[in-house]
C-alpha cells in the first residue's frame, strides 16, 4: 500500500469520533491491505511498531522531536516551539512547516516506512540519540505532506486516532462480513496471543480456522481474568454454590512465564542474567496486568523462578498467575500498597528489591509443560498447582485457600481475612474454566466494608485538572476530572470532579503524571459538560482508583445519563490502560447493587 493512500485513511479516522464509523474505515483499510503488510498497518494505526508486551520504545520525547523537526525544516528550535505552543499539536506544527518548505518527497510504501521506523527505534548505544535525530529528520523530509503529521506523533505516543486493540478486532470482522459478528471468535484468539498485528495477519491469510489454532505459549502474555462483584455474602453463595475462598491481595498482578529453553529474541534479563552458571539459565518473563513486560523490575521473583526449576526437574515450562505484595516478615501481614508500589521503578532496582522484598501469591496455573490449562476447571488447575508448589519458598507461595458451601462459613473466613490484614476475599467457582480478559461471576470480589453503600472502588481516567487556589497554588493543581469508559461509543464520560482526600505528595505526583500527557485540545473521546471543562486537558494515560460513598444522580456528569460519585477520593494510582478502567456497564451494575 502506498503511504499516500494510508495517510488518507488516517485522515478519515482522525476526523470522526463515532465508533461504528471508525470500525468501517478500519475495515476498508484492512480489506485493501495485503497479507504481508496488514500487521504493520495495524501496529502503525495503534501508534506502535510491535505488540504492547514487546516493550519496543522509540525513546523520543517531545523536546527531542522539536530538535528533529528543527533539523528537518532548517528552522530554529524556538520557532518550532512557538508554533507548537499555539497549535497544541506536534502533528499540526510539522504539517505547517513541511507545507511552508514545499520539499519533494519519495514514493514510499507502508512497509518501507515501517522498516525505517523500526531501524530508528532499534538504535541503541553510544551516539544513538544523535543517530535517531538524523534518521527521523531525513524521514520527515521524505514522506508526503499528508502523512507527516502522523509520522511525528507515532514516536511520542500521541497518534490521537481514538481507538484501541478492541476496535481493531471489530474492524477485522467488518473486513470479512461487513458486520461485527465474528468479533467473539477473533477476541478469543487475541486474549491468548495479545498481538493485534499477528491476529490480523493470521485472520487475513487463514481466516477463523487459522485463529482457532492459536494457543498459549511461554513469553506471550494472556489477558488476565477479572473478578465480578455481588452485594453480599448470601448473593455470592447463591451464585457460586460451593466455592473456593482466597485472600484478596492488594498488590501487583503478575503473570510469570518460565521456560528452560532460551529464546533467541529474549533480553539479557530474560536469558537468566540473574544466574552465574550457564546451566541454570532459562527464559523468564514477568508481565503486569496491562501486559507490560516488567521482568527487569523484579530480580527477586526471577531468582525464585530459578529455584522452582532447580527443585522441579520435570518442569519444562509454565505460565503462572499471581499477585505480588510486600509483607512484614515478622508479623506475616501485608504491608500497605504504598510500600509495595515502591517496587514499580526503573532505577535502584537491586537496592530496592533487598529493602522491600516481595512475596508472590500464586493462585492459578495457565500452562504446564506446553499444555494449555485454560479449558480445565479451576479445581483441576488448583490440584496441578498444589503439586507444583509442594515446597516452601520465601518468594513464590501458593495462595491459601478454603472451600465453603454456606454463607456462615464465608463470613467466618471473611472476618479471618480482615483480621490478617487482607483486603477481603476472592470467591471462585470450582468448575469454572479460565476466561482470559473476562469479568464475570466465575470469580467474585468480596471486600472489606468501607461503611459506604458502594460495593467496590472504581478505576477512572484522569481527563484533566484544575489549577489550585490558596495552599494548592504552589502545586498548580487543586482538583481533577475523572471519567469512566463507554466501550460501545468509544467515549470517556465524566463521573466525578475530585478536589479532596489527597495528600500534598499525591497532588504533586498527580500533577507530574498529568503534565506528561497534557494537551491543548480536548481529546475527541471525552464527553464533558462545558461547565466542567478543566484548565488543563490530559491525553488518555493517567488511571486512578477512586473510593466513594455511593453512586448518585447528577445534572452535570455524563456517565450513563448523569451518574456520579458522592464524596469521591483518591485511593491510589493504577498501572492500567485507559480501556481497562471501569466501564459504564459496571457503573450501572454498582448503582443497582447499592439499591
Amino acid at each position: 500500500m502506498k503511504l499516500s493512500t494510508f495517510a488518507q485513511y488516517l485522515k478519515r479516522l482522525e476526523e470522526t469520533t463515532l465508533r461504528n464509523e471508525i470500525t468501517k474505515i478500519l475495515g476498508a483499510l484492512f480489506k485493501k491491505a495485503n497479507e504481508q503488510e496488514i500487521d504493520k498497518i495495524v501496529y502503525l494505526c495503534l501508534g506502535r511498531l510491535k505488540p504492547a508486551y514487546a516493550g519496543l520504545e522509540f525513546n523520543i520525547a517531545e523536546k527531542m522531536m522539536i530538535k528533529i523537526m528543527a533539523l528537518a525544516f532548517n528552522k530554529p528550535e524556538k520557532e518550532i516551539s512557538v508554533h507548537l505552543k499555539n497549535s497544541g499539536d506536534l502533528g499540526e506544527t510539522a504539517f505547517y512547516f513541511k507545507k511552508e518548505k514545499k520539499s519533494t518527497f519519495k514514493k514510499m510504501s507502508v512497509s518501507q516506512l515501517y522498516d525505517r521506523l523500526l531501524e530508528i527505534a532499534n538504535e541503541k548505544g553510544l551516539g544513538s540519540q544523535e543517530r535517531k535525530i538524523k534518521l527521523m529528520a531525513k524521514l520527515i523530509n521524505e514522506v508526503n505532506l499528508d502523512f507527516v503529521k502522523y509520522l511525528v506523533r507515532i514516536p511520542i505516543g500521541r497518534l490521537r486516532l481514538g481507538f484501541s486493540d478492541m476496535t481493531v478486532l471489530d474492524a477485522l470482522s467488518w473486513m470479512k462480513t461487513g458486520k461485527k459478528e465474528l468479533r467473539g471468535e477473533i477476541e478469543a484468539a487475541f486474549s491468548i496471543a495479545t498481538d493485534a498485528g499477528l491476529i490480523a495477519q493470521v485472520f487475513k491469510s487463514k481466516g477463523l480456522s487459522g485463529l482457532r489454532k492459536i494457543n498459549s505459549q511461554p513469553g506471550i502474555p494472556i489477558l488476565p481474568a477479572k473478578a465480578g462483584r455481588l452485594p453480599d455474602a448470601q448473593s455470592v453463595m447463591e451464585k457460586l454454590k460451593k466455592c473456593a475462598l482466597e485472600p484478596k491481595i492488594d498488590g501487583f498482578r503478575v503473570q510469570i512465564h518460565v521456560d528452560r529453553k532460551l529464546s533467541k529474541n529474549s533480553t539479557p534479563q530474560e536469558q537468566g542474567a540473574f544466574w552465574k552458571n550457564k546451566q541454570e539459565q532459562f527464559l523468564i518473563k514477568i508481565f503486569s496486568r496491562n501486559l507490560e513486560n516488567t521482568t527487569h523490575m523484579f530480580p527477586d521473583i526471577a531468582r525464585a523462578c530459578g529455584r522452582l526449576l532447580a527443585k522441579k526437574k520435570g518442569l519444562q515450562n509454565c505460565i503462572l498467575d499471581g499477585e505480588a505484595a510486600a509483607m512484614d516478615l515478622k508479623t506475616k501481614r501485608p504491608l500497605p500498597f504504598q510500600k509495595t508500589s515502591q517496587r514499580k521503578r526503573k532505577y535502584d532496582i537491586q537496592k530496592t528489591s533487598k529493602e522491600i522484598p516481595l512475596t508472590v501469591f500464586i493462585f492459578d496455573l495457565l500452562l504446564y509443560n506446553n499444555e494449555s490449562l485454560l479449558k480445565n476447571t479451576f479445581i483441576q488447575r488448583r490440584k496441578k498447582l498444589e503439586k507444583l508448589f509442594n515446597f516452601k519458598d520465601e518468594t513464590l507461595k501458593l495462595t491459601p485457600q478454603k472451600i465453603v458451601s454456606k454463607t456462615k462459613q464465608l463470613m467466618k473466613e471473611f472476618d479471618q481475612a480482615a483480621f490478617e490484614g487482607w483486603e477481603g476475599l476472592v470467591c471462585k467457582k470450582l468448575e469454572s474454566v479460565y476466561q482470559p480478559g473476562a469479568r464475570n461471576h466465575n470469580w467474585v470480589k468480596f471486600k472489606k466494608s468501607m461503611d459506604t453503600k458502594l460495593a467496590d472502588t472504581l478505576d477512572c481516567l484522569v481527563l484533566g485538572y484544575y489549577r489550585g487556589k490558596g495552599k494548592r497554588t504552589s502545586f498548580g493543581i487543586g482538583a481533577f476530572l475523572a471519567g469512566v469508559y463507554d466501550p460501545f461509543k468509544n467515549q470517556f464520560p465524566t463521573i466525578a470532579k475530585i478536589g479532596t482526600g489527597l495528600t500534598d505528595k499525591q497532588w504533586m505526583i498527580l500533577r507530574k503524571k498529568c503534565d506528561q500527557v497534557k494537551t491543548k485540545l480536548k481529546p475527541k473521546q471525552y464527553l464533558v459538560n462545558k461547565n466542567l471543562n478543566p484548565d488543563v486537558w490530559c491525553l488518555p494515560g493517567v488511571v486512578v482508583e477512586i473510593e466513594a460513598d455511593e453512586i448518585t444522580k447528577s445534572p452535570i456528569h455524563t456517565a450513563s445519563k448523569g451518574l456520579a460519585l458522592r464524596f469521591p477520593r483518591l485511593k491510589r494510582f493504577r498501572d492500567k490502560k485507559p480501556e481497562q478502567i471501569t466501564s459504564v456497564t459496571e457503573v450501572l451494575q454498582l448503582h443497582e447493587i447499592q439499591k
